[in-house]
């Protein structure tokens, strides 16, 4: 048994001296809660600021619209002139994730000394250190969350708790237990244990992932870029101050990613809508009276887009294929556990963008505005095909090179063969 070796170079912390699990946990959690919040709190007072030199309301209503963003960032909409918004400005939402993995990282390593060491997690004893530092973190982050939203409760503007806590569920499940995990020490040990065409189909789903939005993102930036000038017209008709522009231009940069999605959307095929009975796709763009927002400049020309438009469907699978390449031919798998890891990673890195798709969209608006996102039942198909079918191309090319390095210097014969 390897837990009755001793180690002399194995330094223990004195448990007498660790810091409470439970008190490093939660008050982890209310920070990364806080931590964007507050950085919303001053956005929404400069704005309030900017916006009639604070001739009218006062600072608290600039604070109530930053707490509201932070709230919409959560997944809780608001009511605007009765009107239901439920789409989320996902970059908000990335700010509270990189809050979340940040603080949960420095939870992790902050708490790695409490439990068993890896020597007696190796000979199976049991360790609850990460459950419950997850389990202290939620509730930490849950009661900042529910604070926030019991405050802004009294306004029209109406945001939903359930929906808040239901996102922070999610966010911790997805984001704050792996970088506790991580931070511990226990997500290494954990890892050891997988399978390498595990570890290695999960290094591909995040590398395709990965890769893939960027592509789309730098697709959206490119599209915008082009039409710069009537995104520029669209801001210059609402004659703002250049304070007001600037403060917009935050408020547009908030629906970036949400954009970035539906420009991987298109690029893989179905397309969006941006308000009923419309599409953005390389097949059609059909679209009808739009609200003035700069983002939507980057919008194709309505009609049939040029013929080569349609070839950039080539472009996620293409993606897929170079990202499991890349993944892939370092590591010392035979040729099989390359095709498996390559295809697995594949479908799982399309399932995860239809999933961040289905995440972009929802109402914007009354009236046919109401709908604003992908499709995302085609988009789970097209994507979780085209990811697949890339990701198991570019594995196969790695395959193809292991069993011809294998050919190549075959496996001496053994003592008894000779």
């Amino acid at each position: 048994m390897t837990s009755l070796l001793t180690r002399p170079d194995t330094v223990r912390t004195d448990p007498a001296r660790q810091r409470p699990l439970v008190l490093i946990a939660t008050l982890g959690g209310a920070c990364a809660a806080l931590a964007p919040l507050v950085v919303l709190l001053a956005v929404g007072v400069i704005g309030w600021f900017v916006t009639d030199a604070g001739v009218h309301g006062a600072p608290r209503d600039g604070m109530r619209v930053g707490a509201l963003a932070w709230l919409a960032g959560h997944g809780s909409g608001f009511t605007v002139l009765g009107a239901r918004v439920t789409i989320v400005p996902l970059g908000i939402t990335a700010m509270s994730v990189w809050s979340m993995w940040r603080l949960g990282h420095r939870v992790g390593d902050a708490v790695s000394s409490h439990g068993p060491d890896a020597d007696r997690i190796s000979d199976g004893e049991r360790d609850l250190t990460v459950p419950i530092a997850i389990a202290t973190f939620f509730a930490g982050y849950a009661v900042v969350a529910v604070v926030v939203a019991t405050l802004a409760a009294g306004t029209t503007a109406d945001p939903s708790v359930p929906r808040v806590l239901a996102w922070t569920t999610v966010m911790t499940a997805l984001v704050a237990a792996p970088a506790i995990a991580t931070g511990s020490g226990r997500a290494a040990i954990w890892a050891a244990l997988a399978p390498p065409t595990v570890r290695a189909g999960a290094a591909v789903a995040g590398a395709v992932l990965g890769t893939l939005l960027v592509v789309s993102m730098v697709t959206f930036l490119a599209a915008l870029a082009m039409s710069f000038g009537e995104a520029a017209t669209m801001t210059s008709s609402l004659h703002p101050s250049p304070a007001e522009a600037g403060l917009y231009s935050v408020v547009n940069a908030a629906f970036a990613p949400n954009a970035a999605l539906y420009a991987g959307s298109f690029l893989l095929g179905p397309g969006f809508a941006v308000g009923g009975a419309t599409l953005v796709s390389p097949a059609a763009v059909v679209v009808g009276p739009l609200p003035v927002v700069p983002v939507l400049a980057a919008l194709p020309s309505v009609g049939t887009p040029a013929g080569w438009v349609g070839g950039l469907m080539v472009i996620p699978p293409l993606v897929a294929a170079v990202a499991a390449y890349r993944t892939l031919r370092p590591r010392a798998l035979t040729w099989d556990q390359v095709a498996l890891a390559g295809c697995g990673g594949g479908l799982v890195a399309g399932f995860g963008f239809a999933l961040l798709a289905s995440l972009s969209g929802g109402a914007a608006g009354p009236g046919r505005m109401r709908f604003v996102g992908p499709f995302t039942r085609d988009v789970l198909f097209h994507s979780v095909t085209a990811c697949g079918v890339g990701a198991l191309l570019g594995a196969s090319v790695v395959a193809l090179l292991v069993w011809r390095s294998n050919r190549a210097w075959p496996e001496p014969e053994s003592a008894e063969d000779a």
